[in-house]
């Protein structure tokens, strides 16, 4: 079976609190940048449990959320 790696994209001030936990952190200063972290994560065959906050999610264009819903 193969282990995926959890991964989450916050903001910086929350960054630190998840490494703490023991997940990988994308910290991102804007939606812009989630975005930009969210389809390059898409195609990672080892990213398996992407987290990222409502306000982030929300912010995805329609392409990107039929993806991840794929």
């Amino acid at each position: 079976m193969a282990m995926y790696k959890v991964i989450v994209i916050t903001d910086p001030e929350m960054a630190d609190g998840f490494r703490l936990a023991g997940v990988s952190v994308i910290p991102v200063d804007s939606k812009e940048a989630a975005r930009e972290q969210v389809k390059i994560l898409l195609d990672d065959p080892d990213a398996g449990i992407l987290a990222l906050s409502e306000s982030l999610y929300n912010s995805l264009d329609e392409k990107t959320m039929e993806k991840i819903d794929s």
